[in-house]
């Protein structure tokens, strides 16, 4: 099984650290997470992630920089962890 880090491009060992608690180990689990998804169960565990975990998270799917991610996607993807974060 390919390590961690291979599977999860660009996040590093404290953003694999919430994942794991929040359930998420491998590649796959981020998959059909999705990254919105993903931010929120980090949230649900108690944890208080910035928003550079969602840029990043998105960043792991894609191949894209953090960076990229929030200057490119980073409205579209508050808009939909606000949708997402609604009862």
């Amino acid at each position: 099984m390919p390590h961690r880090q291979d599977t999860l491009p660009g996040l590093g060992p404290k953003s694999r650290a919430m994942l794991a608690a929040a359930g998420l180990h491998h590649r796959t689990d981020l998959e059909r997470a999705g990254a919105v998804k993903a931010f929120l169960l980090v949230q649900a565990t108690g944890q208080r992630p910035s928003l550079n975990l969602l840029w990043a998270l998105e960043g792991a799917l894609t191949g894209l920089d953090w960076r990229t991610v929030a200057r490119e996607h980073g409205t579209s993807l508050l808009l939909a962890l606000e949708t997402a974060s609604k009862p």
